[in-house]
């Protein structure tokens, strides 16, 4: 059984949902102010910033791994949890313990009260005041290296407060056009801004079409660039900066493993495995890349083999439980329900033995998208909402799936119901997605029970 919270880490979490809980601020000023406070913390390590439309959480974890199996004392900050917020730091690969996880976050809070002693007039964000916790937490426990996830965007992004020595750029898609633009090319803009100068840029497969934008950023501040492709695609850099990648070998069940060969920089890493779709095929591949142009130098063969495989990222493709078959993955918008479409494929060859799909989505998603991406590898959708303000009305979401596939979905109030419900109802499985919301309140009642 889980620990009873204790009481400052229920105050922690009070304090940070009574935040603004999503907004974004038109500025750096927030978490500058907030830093400034506490004496600049990301002074004291090196950072590595990793941004994208999808993607990037799974590469900060990676490359937060690989550098750790390398005794590179490391922290990695990924947003948002799924059901605690101690998931979203971690330190040498495990969640900041509670208390840590508390003390940080009080320390934010009280740079955010001298900040508005001292005149700051604007409400801090929760985000501003978890990444101004992380870094103060990271500092705290003397890490070499923080790899951060980026919130939303780039340029007005809290983790923006740091100078990378490697950014990130996983790849881009249009998601939070109301944020960021409404086209391609302004949220690659957007995103462009995590390239710092003199520093190192690597830029992922989902970046084609776009690079143009972000090599004329690191021109523009004289960052070295990588990019990362599979073994035929073309190249915006010199084949001596491409790190190039294939698939091995594709799993063919839930869990099953993914085998992929990389030509890094600085060194090969044939048949380099984890326990992954092979969406993750990209993913690994940066990350490798984003490892060595930190360490300037290879990765060692004994560490790299053996960590990844080892490596459970919650809630991408997540076997969360085999009797019966429930799958968990956190596509949340159009092109990541594409990509998780092909895992299914993948997993379940043929389509009549292809699983259910419980689906709870925001209202600022492009639901339509959704369900057209993942109608084509189902046959039953089943609906639900989630507790989130910003979740979409089960019966809302019932009638696009009606207009889109034509059938009539199961229709649930919320998840506990849904989950019941299905799982009586089981045959070859249930694929649980739509976003963080329904995975956080999903999981708790699906985990096997901790003893």
């Amino acid at each position: 059984m889980r620990a009873k919270p204790s009481r400052s880490f229920e105050r922690a979490v009070s304090a940070l949902e009574s935040a603004l809980r999503f907004g974004i601020q038109p500025s750096l000023d927030g978490i500058r102010i907030l830093t400034e406070v506490l004496d600049k913390p990301q002074r004291g390590f090196a950072s590595i910033q990793v941004g994208g439309t999808n993607g990037k959480s799974s590469v900060t974890r990676m490359t937060a791994a690989l550098l750790g199996a390398h005794n590179v004392h490391t922290g990695c900050y990924t947003s948002p949890h799924l059901e605690s917020y101690t998931e979203r730091v971690e330190l040498s690969g495990s969640p900041i313990d509670p208390e840590a996880f508390a003390r940080a976050v009080a320390m934010s809070l009280e740079a955010a009260i001298a900040a508005r002693q001292e005149g700051y007039a604007q409400e801090f964000t929760e985000f501003e005041l978890l990444t101004a916790a992380a870094l103060w937490a990271f500092y705290e426990d003397r890490v070499r290296v923080a790899v951060l996830e980026v919130g939303l965007g780039g340029m007005w992004d809290a983790t923006s407060v740091v100078d990378p020595e490697v950014a990130v750029i996983t790849g881009v898609g249009l998601d939070h056009v109301e944020y960021l633009g409404p086209t391609v090319r302004d949220i690659a803009a957007d995103k462009a801004s995590i390239i710092k100068p003199g520093g190192i840029v690597v830029l992922g497969p989902g970046t084609a079409g776009v690079d143009d934008v972000f090599m004329t950023r690191a021109s523009e501040v004289a960052a070295d660039v990588i990019a990362v492709r599979e073994r035929e695609e073309s190249t915006p850099v010199a084949e001596s900066s491409t790190v190039r990648y294939e698939v091995v070998e594709r799993p063919s069940r839930p869990g099953g493993t993914l085998v992929i060969s990389v030509r890094g920089r600085f060194a090969d890493y044939p048949g380099v495995a984890m326990l992954a779709p092979s969406y993750q095929a990209g993913n690994i591949a940066i990350s490798i890349a984003a490892a060595e142009a930190f360490l300037g130098a290879p990765l060692d063969d004994d560490a790299t083999w053996g960590v990844l495989p080892r490596l459970r990222i919650a809630g991408r493709f997540e076997v969360v439980r085999h009797k019966p078959l429930i799958v968990a993955d956190v596509a949340h918008n159009v092109q990541s329900a594409e990509v998780l479409a092909g895992a299914i494929r993948e997993a379940w060859p043929e389509h009549s033995a292809r699983p259910g799909i419980l689906l709870s989505v925001f209202s600022d998603k492009d639901a339509t998208g959704i369900v057209e991406a993942l109608s084509k590898v189902t046959s039953h959708f089943a609906v639900t909402q989630t507790e989130a303000k910003r979740s979409m009305p089960a019966e809302d979401l019932a009638q696009i799936v009606r207009l889109v596939c034509g059938t009539e979905p199961a229709v649930y109030p919320n998840v506990p119901h849904a989950l019941e419900a299905e799982l009586h109802a089981l045959r070859a499985g249930l694929v649980v997605t739509g976003g963080h919301a329904i995975l956080g309140e999903a999981l708790s009642l699906t985990r096997p029970a901790r003893h």
